[in-house]
């Protein structure tokens, strides 16, 4: 008998299409430097800008991982970047002294995509990171998230189970 015949939907519903861009911004270990949350703060290569304040569209993005920003820590990710490809206008001699570093990996050009796609739809805009934010990108079994679940209670929740009340 069918799933359908069980009441079941006959797929699975489709999964989020940023999930490969969300597998790039670790892979690529944008982690390192952006965090999990894209706030940013201190990497190897220095203090990364927020991702979630960014005004940067998406193809400013595209290029900026794909090119790096010269003279900061922001690597790039593209191979031929500066040589057979110009960034920001510029070819490697261009560069000079301001030539970003680069990046641990390569990136292919729809991995760029879809990792400016998920900062997009996941990160940018985005307020303070919230526990549901970190259990969608961890999962619900890492405790990585603790810290965001006890800033996840409203405050009469905390008082109630303080008291013992509410259960």
């Amino acid at each position: 008998m069918s799933a359908a015949a069980y009441g079941q939907p006959a797929q699975a519903p489709a999964s989020d299409p940023t999930n490969a861009g969300k597998a790039v911004f670790s892979r690529a270990n944008c982690v390192g430097c952006h965090k999990w949350h894209g706030n940013g703060g201190g990497g190897y290569g220095g203090d990364a800008l927020s991702l979630r304040k960014t005004e940067l569209t998406r193809d400013q993005i595209i290029e900026t991982v794909g090119c790096g920003r010269p003279g900061t820590g922001m690597p790039f990710f593209l191979r031929g970047a500066y040589d057979e490809v110009k960034c920001h206008d510029m070819n490697r001699q261009d560069a000079g002294a301001q030539m970003p570093p680069e990046g641990g990996t390569f990136l292919r050009p729809k991995d760029i995509e879809a990792v400016s796609d998920y900062v997009i739809a996941h990160i940018k805009g985005g307020g303070e990171p919230t526990f549901a934010e970190c259990v969608a990108f961890f999962s619900s079994t890492s405790r990585v998230c603790d810290v965001y679940k006890t800033q996840a209670q409203k405050p009469d929740d905390a008082a109630a189970a303080s008291t013992g009340k509410g259960q």
